[in-house]
């Protein structure tokens, strides 16, 4: 720990990140992601399920990409001001998802960020690009060739996600990293070393250039080149953070998504930019809870289903605790707020509607900026992080 922090924020950080932040089974996968289970601890974890039954080890993918200049992951087309009239800088919403796999839901938030002006990050998982039948071509640490707590792809839905991956970098948004076997808690990343870091992300690399041909039995131009993603999210937030974002900046990225915070401006850590998922109050409550789907959902059932019938409070409570939020923000000078989902429609779609509504009424304020990770972080690189101090919620 730095010296000077403030022991009593870290432990409401801490306490704010909950087990078992899963992502959602893939589209045609025979192994689906486990479901959240557990109770808040100091970090998040889960219970992984048991992976696929081995084969025998297929021949590496040698096969090079289709020649000609593939799309970059994280394109910046547009610039903001350094500063609004008011003299503050502009408030900038980031959202962002983990998995992003469903095509459903891919339609859904690329209309929604179309009707509001928005660019979003979207954290893909290496399996969702590449066929179960090569599955063993995957060698985690401390796993069996082919393990994957999230599954794999089916060949009709890789090559709609190859499409869509293609079309949505089109239009502004940006494809970060969410690595690949999504492995988590006691067993999981937590004890990788840099060396298996640059390993899982080189291993994400193979899957992106390689996994759309596979599937079609041809070749298939990639979806993006994988050597421009410049983000990651770690499945369920975990991680030796020092580890990871040393294999980060060797790539050349720039910024890591994963680490619980506040509503401040961003900093450098390790070399990267920390856009972190950050600790509200839950709306009519003393309740810590991050700004991620998953952990709002532990904050008001503990990651239970509730009745439909509740559906409609739930929704406002998730709605009244981003308003806060951005009120926060608001009286803070103008820090990003992050905001994190998965594709998902968890507790009767409570989470995906809250944030539909609130990025509607939230993206064409004023002094608000709905951007990209990367567009943050190219607006941080040109003018420089604003001065103000930490307020925790």
């Amino acid at each position: 720990m730095r010296a000077g922090v403030n022991l009593a924020a870290v432990v409401l950080v801490g306490a704010a990140v909950l087990a078992g932040c899963a992502d959602v089974p893939l589209q045609g996968a025979s192994s689906p992601s486990p479901k959240p289970t557990g109770k808040p601890t100091a970090k998040p974890s889960t219970t992984p399920s048991k992976p696929p039954t081995p084969t025998k080890p297929s021949t590496p993918v040698t096969t090079p990409p289709p020649v000609g200049k593939l799309p970059a992951a994280a394109p910046v087309l547009r610039a903001f001001p350094g500063r609004l009239p008011t003299g503050k800088p502009p408030l900038f919403v980031v959202v962002s998802f983990d998995g992003a796999g469903d095509l459903g839901l891919w339609a859904h938030w690329r209309a929604v960020a179309k009707q509001v002006n928005a660019r979003m990050t979207f954290f893909l998982s290496g399996p969702y690009l590449y066929p179960e039948a090569r599955r063993t071509d995957y060698k985690p640490p401390y796993k069996k060739p082919g393990a994957s707590d999230i599954g794999w792809g089916d060949n009709a839905n890789i090559l709609g996600r190859t499409k869509v991956l293609r079309d949505a970098i089109a239009e502004g948004h940006e494809i970060g990293t969410h690595a690949n076997g999504h492995f988590c808690g006691t067993n999981g990343i937590g004890r990788w070393t840099t060396a298996q870091w640059t390993a899982e992300l080189a291993a994400f690399d193979r899957m992106v250039r390689t996994g759309p041909s596979l599937a079609a039995g041809k070749t298939v131009a990639p979806p993006f080149d994988p050597a421009t993603v410049k983000g990651m999210r770690t499945p369920c937030l975990e991680g030796n953070r020092a580890a990871y974002r040393a294999a980060m900046v060797k790539r050349g990225m720039l910024y890591d998504a994963s680490a619980p915070g506040y509503i401040t401006w961003p900093k450098k850590q390790n070399g990267v930019w920390n856009f972190p998922l950050e600790s509200v109050t839950l709306a009519g409550t003393s309740k810590k809870t991050l700004t991620m789907d998953y952990n709002l959902w532990y904050a008001q059932t503990q990651a239970r289903k509730a009745p439909l019938a509740q559906a409609p409070a739930f929704k406002a409570q998730v709605l009244a605790t981003y308003r806060a939020a951005l009120a926060q923000s608001r009286a803070s000078g103008n820090p990003p707020l992050f905001l994190g989902n998965h594709f998902n429609h968890w507790n009767n779609s409570v989470y995906s509607d809250a944030l539909t509504q609130f990025v509607q009424e939230t993206c064409k304020q004023p002094d608000v900026r709905c951007v990209s990770n990367m567009e943050l972080a190219s607006w941080l690189t040109k003018y420089g992080v604003p001065s103000s101090r930490p307020r925790p919620s």
